[in-house]
């Protein structure tokens, strides 16, 4: 159930991150779910708007990976008497892809939009970026943070409870002393630091690649390499890799990574992460993940694996994939946001007119 299958908006603009980096809550609280409606006009002329392109194969693709916007209806039927988890990847789903990693921001708009959503679900960002630098990124303090593929999450001791309005004060205190750490890879440490220091005096004689550490992987950018100098680059990563069995490379877009070899990915987070919040053994749960990357496919196949729940993958190119839906950009995925927070709080607003007349009880809670 909901995990079904049926048969170019304008780039993000970029906004430069606030000083205040976290508690940030604040500072976007005047951004209803109304106004960033406004401001992007109105979202059902977004959900009809054809995608601008004239591409046959991907026209295709979308017909095997329907718009999770075009069919958002359709996804909440399915939803109905059961609990949403939102998984969100950050890179290329809540911010755009950009030149420099490190100008890869959201907007505030996406900020109020995951907010609101928050409110209403757990929510969790799932990012390759370190865990420290993602929330710096998203500045939202009622959101779950795993950085490094998954490999560095916290969440909190106590599990919160969905729909359960006394637990809406611990969803906006994370990191509290009584938070727990969960860092799988932690013992690679040392020999990860060794690695970094070997690729950023690669880098140096690279123009245009960069290093990032992202604590528990480390990211070779080459977005800004010369073509010519692509191979050079990976046969130099490739020969520091051959020299450390326990670490293997993977490939994103436009960058190389170096992981440990360990049984650990973002499939594994989620899972990890639905367990700790208390969710693993419930029937009536249903994931629901947006990425666009190629990691970001082993929690699409948990999710398949599962037989339910919304694995929703935001790409312009027709690309092979686990996902049964698809978003065409980071400004479809506030869209979608939006939306699904909307249909939440009307939800909510049906049940408490419900329970006015007396008919609470005798309805399920679709949360």
């Amino acid at each position: 159930m909901g995990f079904q299958r049926s048969s170019t908006p304008d780039k993000q603009k970029v906004q430069p991150v606030s000083s205040k980096v976290l508690n940030n809550d604040e500072n976007i609280g005047d951004l209803t779910l109304a106004s960033i409606a406004s401001n992007l006009h109105d979202i059902s002329a977004i959900v009809n708007t054809p995608i601008p392109s004239s591409d046959l194969a991907y026209s295709s693709w979308v017909v095997e990976h329907p718009s999770a916007l075009g069919s958002f209806d359709r996804m909440m039927k399915a939803a109905k008497g059961k609990r949403i988890v939102v998984f969100l990847d950050y890179d290329g789903t809540l911010s755009p892809i950009v030149d420099d990693p490190d100008r890869a921001l959201m907007s505030h708009e996406m900020r109020a939009a995951v907010r609101e959503v928050a409110k209403y679900f757990p929510t969790a960002v799932i990012s390759g970026r370190s865990r420290d630098k993602v929330r710096g990124f998203v500045q939202l303090s009622n959101v779950y943070y795993a950085g490094s593929h998954g490999m560095d999450i916290m969440v909190p001791s106590k599990p919160l409870k969905p729909c359960d309005a006394k637990n809406q004060a611990t969803a906006s205190t994370l990191d509290k002393e009584s938070d727990m750490l969960f860092q799988p890879a932690k013992k690679f440490l040392p020999a990860i630091q060794e690695i970094r220091l070997v690729l950023e005096e690669i880098a140096r004689k690279i123009e245009g690649a960069r290093v990032e550490d992202n604590r528990f992987c480390i990211s070779v950018h080459y977005r800004n390499v010369r073509e010519e100098d692509y191979d050079i680059l990976e046969e130099k990563v490739k020969a520091v890799i051959e020299t450390y069995p326990e670490f293997h490379l993977t490939r994103g877009k436009k960058v190389l990574e170096v992981r440990p070899s360990i049984e650990w990915n973002k499939g594994h987070a989620l899972e990890y992460l639905l367990d700790t919040l208390g969710f693993s053994n419930s029937g009536d749960v249903l994931p629901l993940y947006i990425g666009d990357d190629r990691t970001d496919e082993d929690a699409f196949k948990v999710i398949e694996a599962r037989g339910q729940g919304f694995p929703i993958i935001v790409s312009s190119t027709p690309k092979e994939t686990k996902a049964a839906y698809s978003l065409h950009d980071p400004s479809e995925v506030l869209a979608f946001l939006l939306r699904l927070a909307r249909w939440r709080k009307a939800s909510s607003s049906s049940r408490s007119l419900a329970q006015i007349w007396g008919l609470g009880n005798s309805q399920k809670a679709n949360c």
